[in-house]
């Protein structure tokens, strides 16, 4: 069974004879906040939802109270619905919360450290696997309190880091139940029979891991369970196959919404490019106009100044003047001088 699933992590993590690996486990995961280490556990099971009965409620994967008394609660996500961080939020709020009894002091409420194993990648800003997360004053970085702690594993960087030869199981108590986790690949249907061989040769010095992988083998063994397993993973399955139908026809909207927008600015810029032509045309259109006003009467101004000249030069005709002194008087033409002349004969 691929452990990533919630109802496998839920048989072997939260079952009461498997208290021992239960407390190992958290352990591994909590040693670098801190904490005291995990004596003893107790399992409860808490239905979290709002506060009005049509409100929508949710089991928790795993929840128990340390024997320092405080709630640990551990989230297996096998799909990403991209609404973790607000559900862990959540999640933590209503425990917190409810964790208050009537007449209770509010110095009394426990802390309550949430733990998100996820089969998918959520933070894009480090390669690290493990983050963990608590309230920080910003300028000067101290603790708020310690009734907060968020855990976010995600198996994906884990086992890449493995691949990169970054993670040794041996001497990290951590990194070898989590690879215990990640040896399963049931999305990709796959086995890292590497991951497998290197954890057995480590369970031969370690009793809790050895325990944990025959609990495990066990579980998977059991035809109850396992149908219970396979009808778990295939409602989780069909729910990412309609989560990934449903972000790719996002999408696509988006995608069409993009490219409408494109076609609209595209439109708007093809009409401004018209309107700019057409008022570079009606411009041309005005200059033409200008031009041919401006020859038009030039011409005229030369018909009258050519007008004028004919004149004088029928005047000087009249008073006897001879064609040669006339064309150097007028600038009027030899030939125009000698017609206006017949034109006085006639």
């Amino acid at each position: 069974m691929d452990l990533k699933v919630d109802y496998a992590f839920k048989q072997l993590f939260g079952n009461e004879k498997n208290k021992t690996i239960t407390v190992v486990f958290l352990n591994a995961i909590l040693q670098k906040t801190g904490r005291k280490p995990i004596k003893d556990i107790s399992f409860t099971d808490i239905e979290i939802g709002g506060e009005y009965e049509e409100d929508k409620q949710s089991r928790l994967d795993l929840i128990v109270v340390t024997d320092d008394n405080e709630q640990i609660n551990v989230e297996v996500q096998f799909t990403n619905e991209h609404n973790m961080i607000k559900r862990s939020l959540f999640y933590w709020s209503r425990l917190y919360t409810l964790s208050q009894q009537k007449s209770m002091d509010y110095k009394e409420l426990r802390p309550v450290i949430t733990i998100n194993i996820l089969n998918f990648d959520l933070f894009s800003q480090t390669k690290h696997f493990h983050k963990t997360y608590h309230l920080y004053e910003d300028k000067d970085v101290f603790q708020l309190t310690d009734v907060m702690e968020i855990h976010f594993i995600e198996m994906g960087k884990l086992i890449k880091t493995w691949k990169n030869n970054e993670l040794n199981p041996w001497s990290d108590l951590l990194a070898r139940w989590l690879l215990m986790l990640g040896m399963v690949d049931q999305r990709n249907k796959k086995v890292y029979d590497e991951i497998y061989h290197e954890l057995e040769a480590i369970a031969v010095n370690d009793k809790t891991l050895r325990d944990a992988f025959h609990n495990w083998e066990e579980l998977s063994m059991t035809q109850e369970q396992r149908l219970a397993y396979e009808s778990r993973l295939k409602v989780i399955l069909d729910q990412e196959d309609r989560e990934n139908r449903k972000q790719e026809l996002e999408e696509l909207e988006k995608k069409a919404a993009e490219n409408q927008k494109k076609l609209t600015q595209l439109k708007q810029e093809v009409e401004q490019k018209e309107q700019e032509v057409e008022l570079k045309e009606q411009e041309v259109e005005l200059k033409e106009e200008e031009i041919n006003r401006k020859a038009q009467e030039t011409e005229r101004k030369n018909q009258r100044a050519e007008q004028r000249l004919e004149e004088t030069a029928r005047k000087l005709l009249d008073k006897g003047m001879d064609i040669k002194f006339i064309a150097e008087a007028t600038n009027l033409s030899w030939d125009k001088i000698v017609e206006i002349s017949k034109g006085l004969k006639e």
